[in-house]
């Protein structure tokens, strides 16, 4: 039987159909290191697809991905491994079905990291950064204006020449209609990973990134959450990050890209309600925790065993803010005194806070005697609502000159410069794509003086 014109295109669009349904959200770009990187995706439940990649150099040398599947519900979350590559190298990948047919929308690139050490100096590199992303939803959202702010930030990300962006929490916003159920936790990430406009960014460049409140559960919760178990499951299949925590518990993990150490903390597990006292008899209250002891003992290690000139400690809240009434890890001084102190016995050098949250965004320093300062950089809001500076904070000596916005904002980190003299350049960069603020250190100026 003999098809007609109409007929022809009514199959193709069938079929086209068919194999466009088995993809739901993704690509994202995972982690990518010198002869590995993850690819994310949502698919449909009973899709029969594979991940395939290969190196532009040899097009013709495909190989297939490892698959690390979750389903959960009717969410089917896929994370490939793309294993055996070779450094600074450019790979491209493609969904194909099992017909070997390509999925569309589903391809990207990616370039390795450059394999530099005891060979050539460390390759000049930037990445972004930025917290609070609130996906519009409005059949469960507040009434009136919409939280979420529907502006270009995201194609002005995806254009950076970056090598990773940076998640410093609250990537989406579960809703009271979602945290007081399992279901409702996977529906809200979905529903945010499926936002059309990251679609670029999520495949230009890699995205590692930790949690804060709203895409842990309810606002201000910490270990006392009752589903934070099942928080955990829903991030580790949401963002492909390199580890998730230890033994089972937590999200922390740590990162180095070229010459600089990422420690990604988590600030919600163990954390101390925000309403525990802060001291008790005039002195700082012990058991109030924001990390706890098993993630402060890692951590505590971790920067002894890093080499890297800079060392940034990435936190969901803000680290060194003494004039708060917001969340700051100033708070439970029992806790963060006890690093600051750790930091100060061991002489650690390059160490730099960065944080998100608060809804602007500013540096902090924490002066300190016979050291150097501690800076901490916060970043936010991407697309949430953004908040005034109030009472002390509108003029607060510890802040940077000059260095604070008021509006809806990514950072830009860059580090350059020779080696013993590389510099970390920050830029808040406004929604299109424009430096609004700039500030730079040496990692000399992060040095102990007899060191």
């Amino acid at each position: 039987m003999k098809l007609n014109y109409f007929g022809l295109l009514a199959l193709f669009l069938i079929t086209l159909s068919s194999i466009q349904a088995q993809k739901i959200s993704g690509p994202m770009l995972g982690y990518v290191e010198h002869r590995t990187a993850r690819v994310w995706y949502q698919l449909k439940p009973g899709s029969r697809i594979q991940l395939e990649y290969w190196s532009l150099a040899e097009p013709g040398m495909r190989k297939k991905a490892f698959p690390e599947v979750t389903q959960r519900y009717d969410f089917l979350l896929v994370t490939y491994d793309l294993v055996a590559l070779e450094p600074g190298q450019e790979y491209a990948y493609e969904l194909v079905d099992h017909k070997n047919k390509s999925i569309p929308g589903s391809a990207g690139r990616f370039r390795t990291q450059q394999y530099w050490k005891w060979r050539n100096p460390a390759p000049d590199f930037s990445f972004l950064a930025g917290s609070c992303h609130y996906g519009n939803d409005p059949a469960y959202d507040r009434p009136g204006k919409p939280y979420g702010t529907d502006s270009p930030i995201f194609q002005y990300m995806a254009a950076e020449p970056a090598s990773f962006m940076l998640w410093l929490g609250d990537s989406w916003y579960t809703r009271e209609a979602d945290y007081q159920s399992k279901w409702g936790l996977w529906y809200r990430a979905a529903h945010s990973r499926a936002y059309p406009k990251t679609g670029d960014l999520f495949r230009s460049m890699g995205h590692v990134g930790i949690w804060d409140d709203h895409d842990y559960g309810p606002n201000n919760e910490g270990l006392a959450y009752h589903l934070k178990e099942e928080s955990r499951e829903v991030f580790k299949a949401f963002m492909p990050n390199p580890s998730c925590g230890y033994r089972g518990e937590g999200i922390y993990t740590k990162l180095t890209y070229y010459d600089v150490d990422l420690f990604l903390l988590d600030n919600r597990t163990w954390r101390s309600a925000d309403r525990m006292r802060d001291s008790v008899g005039g002195k700082p209250n012990p058991e109030k925790k924001m990390l706890g002891a098993q993630q402060m003992e890692w951590l505590k290690n971790s920067l002894l065993n890093s080499y890297q000139p800079f060392k940034i400690i990435v936190n969901g809240s803000q680290n060194l803010n003494q004039y708060t009434t917001n969340d700051s890890w100033m708070q439970y001084p029992s806790e963060l005194t006890e690093l600051l102190e750790f930091i100060q016995l061991h002489k650690i050098s390059g160490v730099i806070f960065l944080s998100g949250d608060k809804h602007n965004s500013e540096i902090l320093a924490l002066k300190r005697e016979n050291a150097y300062p501690l800076y901490d950089i916060t970043l936010s809001s991407l697309t949430a609502g953004v908040s005034k500076f109030r009472g002390a904070e509108i003029n607060n000596p510890q802040r940077v000159a000059g260095m604070s916005l008021e509006e809806h904002n990514y950072g830009r980190l860059s580090v350059s410069g020779p080696e013993k003299n590389r510099v970390l350049k920050v830029e808040f960069v406004d929604v299109n794509g424009q430096t609004r603020k700039q500030w730079g250190i040496s990692e000399n100026e992060l040095r102990y003086s007899n060191r």
